[in-house]
Formats: structure tokens, sequence, C-alpha cells
């Protein structure tokens, strides 16, 4: 029987670092030298291993993002099965709703990789990097879009997160938990989840957003500045269901006629709310005042989403839209 043909690309990240000659880990491994460190992944799938980058992940930007969906685009149309993308863990959760956003097909798309460096005592690369492949080849992970798989566990990208900066079980899925774990060397699924509207690769780089989490007794100074720093959305993470102090709601008010804004909750999970509360500052004052709710996203993905929705001339519609199917 044919083994799958499997895409890994490898943009860095702390499961590529071993240590440097100034001390600390840095990113040096590329695609290659993991997939040969796992032996178990040749029985797993046909391999094509590229080193697109080889970064920190707080140094990948949403255009690299554009640029390996763009790669395993072309790949899935020249008879690939599926793909992998590894790196640092800091960043999985946007890279990975990026790649879901972007990836306009059934075949999986699997994103890992690892807390510990690969010199590590424990580290857990080489597990991470075999169950994502297991993940990927599975005929079960077809049609549910990009997923993050760490610590033998199977998250959406759309509800993924980093929960702890340690522990190799950093990643939850608070609002759903996992679709499935990896046990007895396969992809066992519990549930599914329908994909949402796929957008265009952008031909230009995603618009610029800016994000800003509402603390008590912020009197909101700087949305003034948003628009002359070259900002062409706004994200809010608001208190509570997507609170705002009162005073506030008039500057967001002023500052959505010129750019779209969208209000996220600060808190670590839950939809933002829309009918509930009505008293200034409010998400029904927010919404009447043209703020348009982030739904289940985080304020890390509501911003990609924007970025995404404003690229090559998007309009306010187009964000509007592309906001719609998360309520």
């Amino acid at each position: 029987m044919a083994r799958p043909r499997l895409l890994v690309l490898s943009l860095g990240g702390t499961i590529t670092m071993v240590p440097g000659s100034e001390g600390g880990i840095v990113p040096k491994l590329g695609a290659e030298e993991l997939v040969s460190s796992v032996p178990a992944l040749a029985d797993v799938a046909e391999i094509v291993a590229q080193s697109p980058f080889r970064l920190p992940s707080p140094s990948l930007g949403p255009n690299d993002l554009v640029e390996v969906a763009r790669q395993i685009r072309v790949a899935f149309a020249e008879g690939f099965d599926a793909a992998m993308v590894v790196q640092g863990t800091d960043t999985i959760e946007e890279s990975a709703f990026l790649l879901d956003l972007l990836v306009d097909s059934d075949k999986p798309v699997v994103v890992t990789g690892a807390m510990r460096g690969a010199s590590a005592p424990g580290a857990e690369g080489g597990a991470n990097l075999l169950a994502a492949a297991q993940v990927a080849t599975s005929p079960e992970a077809a049609g549910l879009g990009t997923l993050a798989v760490l610590n033998d566990e199977i998250h959406a990208a759309r509800f993924v997160q980093k929960a702890h900066t340690a522990l190799p079980s950093a990643f939850l899925s608070p609002i759903c938990g996992p679709l499935g774990i990896v046990a007895e060397g396969r992809a066992r699924f519990f549930t599914r989840v329908s994909r949402k509207p796929n957008l265009a690769i952008p031909d230009q780089a995603p618009a610029p957003i800016a994000l800003l989490k509402w603390s008590m007794g912020d009197d909101g100074r700087l949305l003034r500045n948003l628009p002359s720093l070259g900002f062409q959305g706004l994200v809010i993470e608001g208190m509570g269901s997507g609170n705002v102090p009162a005073d506030v709601a008039p500057l967001l008010g002023d500052l959505a006629a010129s750019l779209p804004i969208a209000y996220a909750t600060r808190a670590a999970t839950g939809p933002v709310f829309t009918q509930t509360y009505g008293y200034p500052g409010s998400q029904m004052d927010l919404v009447a005042r043209g703020i348009l709710p982030s739904g289940l996203l985080s304020g890390l993905k509501a911003r990609l989403l924007m970025a995404l929705a404003l690229s090559d001339g998007g309009t306010h519609d187009a964000v509007r839209q592309a906001f719609e199917p998360y309520q």
C-alpha cells in the first residue's frame, strides 16, 4: 500500500534549537534534520522536508505565513496528501489560524512544535513530530481545516491557545476542548468542527492592525494616534464580555468612522456579548457606534482576520462579512 505524501515545512522555533556559541539556545536544525531524527516517520508517510525559514517564532510575521500557505496550496495541487508545519510555540495559535483561513483545501494541514529545545532532557519535539504526522495522514483529519497537534492532543486552529509558558501541556482549547488525541500510533477524533470560509491569498502584505487590551482606568488616549501611525484597523480586547469605560466609547465611535474596529474579550475564553448590557461602554453601545463583535475569536485571531480582510483594498463591508461566520 502506497504511503501518503506529506510535505513538512520547518520555520524554526524551539523544536529546532540547540545551544549557541554565545549562550542560550538558537534555531539551527532544518526540516531534513528534524525528520531524520525520528525514524518512525518513514513508516507514516513519504516525506518531502523543506525549511523556508529558521526563525524563533516571535520573528515570524503574517506575510511569512502567507508564503507558507501559498507553498502548501501549490503542493496540494501537485498531489501531496497533507502538510505539516513545524515552528516555535509562541505564535502557533496565530500561524495555525492564518493557515486555516488561507489554505482552501480539505486536505489536512497540521502545525506542531515543542516547548523544550532539541538538546534538553525530556525534549518532546520528536514525539510531537510523529503525532503530528499521524494526524496529518489520518483520513479522519480531512475537512477539519488546520489543526495544532502537541502533547498528543489535537486542536482546531480557531480555538487553540498557548496557556502556559513552560509545560509540554501548554496548549488548550478552552471553548470546546481538543478535538481528539493521538494514542497507540493513530489519531482518535472525539468531535468535529465545521469549516469556516477561506480567504484569498493576498497579493500585498496583510494590513497593519492595532491590538489594544483594555484595563481599569485606561482613558483611551492612544486611540487618537492610531491613524497617524499607519494602522488600517483596530481590535480591542474589552473587559468581561467586551465592555470598555463609558468615556472611552465615544472615542471608539469617532474612530470607527474612519477605520474598522472590532471588540474581543481580554478574558481567557468565551464569546463576546452583543445584546445583554445596555450601559455606556457596553457591547450594545459599541455595536450601535459601528464596532464589530469578534464572536468566538480571541483578540489575536480577530486581528489576523481583519488584516486579511483589509488586504488588497478590502473595505469595512469586507471586514464585516469576514467576522459574520464567527458569531
